[in-house]
């Protein structure tokens, strides 16, 4: 039954398409409107779309959206990993921070990111990303700056612990908001071209540190503290601006004409089973099925675990150049963490680029996952120093396309935007406990071998191998069982309102490896 009713579908597609172009102009409308589903139960789509057209509107959407998420969440990584920057120029010796000091109070601030993480993409659901993001921005600037003025460990605790509140939303919020905008194929490349400002933050913040540490004084700071404060007022800056540019969703863009509009929403609402509005009302049901959806918690797994490094390496980076070469000044240090990062930067946006094209994600974290392991490896196997600064950069290479790719797979393996708001901030969130592992992976008695910082590296890369063929292979064997689903009978009897909130669980949804 199920294959005659695909066979009967087929035809339909290419009747549809043989129609006249105003008729397609219509449907379009049609199916960007409230109340209408954009697929059969099937899941396919019911409107077919112009590809030039479409290509013209996401070049819009890129120039639009994509040059202000990407500087405040440069910022937001600048402002967060600063504090590495500012160990090194004496941070630790002006606080009188000890033995493990400095690892608990950027504990502090993963312990607010962590907590807030999931009410923060809630909140920017029902917020609206348009004034959200800008807002929060604002708050994590004027935290960098309060930074400056912090004398002991308790005042930087406080600080640091207000700062996690603040930069909770950033990341999860913006994968988010983009999914407002973007088909799933194409979110990945779209999230990479704003997390690939975390190693280029690596990269920035080090040479914008060992600027501002040539200056004499800014204002009463000196040394470390104008680290803080400089980024900070920049940070605000950022921020104000973008309470002005940042267009909430595709209906409330000016810079959209209506048809541009109606497509907008159409070509989204199109991959989505079942649904009759892009923007659903936040549902307790919906927000479950995102949480506890089996990809959401095994890619959240595998983000945690990832996080472990990329965070492990924003923070203890200048730390670690500082073993590789001693001898070096301090703005040297500086600048030598600079190239790795902008060989992770590359490899950021690569894997997700590819991604787009093939519409696919599991592959790249089994292509990234070896060389995380191969990096760990040589640190652990050598203490020549050429050796150790080789591995930064093929772990940097291996680690970073992460952020956008464990984004994106939640993403596309949910149906409804409030399911999708949950996913993603159930996944920033295991990401952050990683994170806030990464804060006692290298620790001071370690140096200057880091034998355990580096172990656990290793053995975090080898589990998300693992973990990553395993679930491909679970998401194709599913995939082949919903295929002997009778959808028909599946569905008899339920509501429109009940067939929504299947979510996933629909018998027509497919897992999008």
């Amino acid at each position: 039954m199920v294959k005659t009713q695909f066979a009967m579908d087929q035809a339909e597609e290419k009747r549809t398409t043989s129609h006249h172009e105003d008729m397609k102009e219509e449907t379009t409308h049609q199916a960007a409107e409230r109340g209408h589903v954009a697929t059969d139960i099937y899941g396919h789509p019911l409107v077919h779309f112009d590809p030039a057209a479409e290509s013209r509107l996401r070049w819009k959407i890129d120039l639009c959206i994509i040059p202000t998420v990407a500087l405040l969440y440069l910022f937001c990584f600048i402002d967060r990993a600063n504090i590495g920057n500012a160990k090194i120029a004496g941070l630790e010796k002006d606080l009188k921070l000890k033995n493990y000091d400095y690892n608990a109070v950027l504990s502090v601030f993963y312990i607010s990111y962590i907590i807030f993480e999931i009410p923060s993409n809630i909140c920017c659901k029902w917020i609206g990303p348009g004034w959200f993001i800008p807002a929060i921005s604002l708050g994590f600037g004027i935290c960098s700056i309060g930074t400056a003025f912090a004398n002991n460990i308790h005042t930087i605790s406080g600080v640091r612990f207000l700062l996690g509140i603040f930069e909770a939303g950033m990341l999860p919020g913006i994968a988010y908001y983009l999914s407002r905008w973007y088909r799933r194929s194409e979110l990945a490349f779209r999230l990479s071209l704003y997390i690939v400002m975390a190693p280029l933050a690596g990269a920035f913040g080090g040479l914008l540190a060992s600027a501002i540490l040539k200056l004499d004084h800014f204002g009463g700071l000196h040394r470390w503290r104008m680290i803080f404060a400089i980024e900070g007022i920049i940070t605000c800056g950022l921020s104000v601006i973008s309470f002005f540019t940042l267009t909430d969703r595709p209906a409330t863009a000016k810079w959209l004409s209506q048809e541009e509009k109606d497509l907008a929403i159409a070509r989204v609402k199109s991959e989505r089973i079942a649904t009759t509005e892009v923007l659903d009302k936040l549902d307790l049901k919906k927000t479950l099925r995102g949480i506890l959806s089996p990809v959401t918690l095994v890619t959240a797994f595998i983000f945690l675990l990832n996080n472990i490094t990329v965070q492990g390496l924003a923070f203890f980076a200048p730390t670690i150049v500082q073993t590789i070469y001693p001898k070096e000044t301090v703005i040297n240090q500086q600048l030598h963490t600079v190239p790795p990062y902008v060989v992770g930067a590359f490899f950021t946006v690569l894997f997700p680029f590819l991604s787009w094209r093939y519409d696919k994600r599991m592959i790249f974290f089994i292509l990234g996952s070896p060389l995380i392991m191969i990096g760990y490896i040589m640190f652990l196997a050598s203490t020549d120093s050429q050796v150790r600064y080789g591995a930064t950069f093929i772990i940097a290479s291996g680690a970073f396309a992460f952020g956008a790719l464990c984004n994106a797979h939640v993403s596309a393996n949910v149906v409804s935007d409030t399911a999708r708001a949950s996913a993603i901030g159930t996944n920033v969130m295991f990401g952050n406990i990683g994170g806030l592992i990464s804060t006692w992976s290298f620790l001071p008695f370690d140096k200057p071998n880091y034998h355990i910082g580096n172990g656990l590296n290793l053995a975090t890369s080898s589990t998300i191998l693992i973990l990553s063929i395993c679930l491909l292979l679970w998401m194709n064997w599913s995939n082949k069982s919903r295929e002997q689903t009778a959808v028909d009978e599946e569905l008899a009897g339920l509501t429109q309102q009940q067939i929504q909130d299947l979510d996933w669980r629909h018998p027509s949804f497919r897992w999008r490896p």
